[in-house]
């Protein structure tokens, strides 16, 4: 599924429970804000090792997923109330990376 799709998905299930009055962009990028932050609980005062052993737990896979999901949607709302293409803008910014930090620069002798 791209961008375009979801953001269809997400707007006709928002549309059909009236809650299009309730997504401004200010209400939405709020809402990203505050997904981050319960994305973040299950990270806290974890070791990277620690995390990825807690994710095999397939609850806690689904639980993380849920919060990554949820952040996507609120994302895609708020760039459809504002007007963003997110397909372009993530191959512009993409593409900005790409020129901005050419890959040949960025190795270290430990990555060769």
């Amino acid at each position: 599924m791209n961008f375009k799709e979801l953001e269809e998905k997400a707007v006709k299930f928002r549309d059909e429970r009236l809650w299009r009055k309730y997504h401004t962009p200010k209400n939405l990028a709020i809402s990203v804000a505050v997904e981050v932050g319960e994305l973040l609980e299950h990270f806290q005062w974890e070791t990277d090792k620690e995390i990825l052993e807690k994710v095999k737990n397939p609850k806690i896979k689904e639980e993380i997923g849920d919060e990554i999901a949820d952040i996507i949607i609120y994302l895609t709302l708020l760039a459809h109330e504002l007007g963003i293409d997110l397909d372009e803008a993530v191959e512009r910014k993409l593409k900005k990376n790409e020129e901005k930090y050419p890959a040949r620069e960025n190795k270290t002798a430990r990555d060769r």
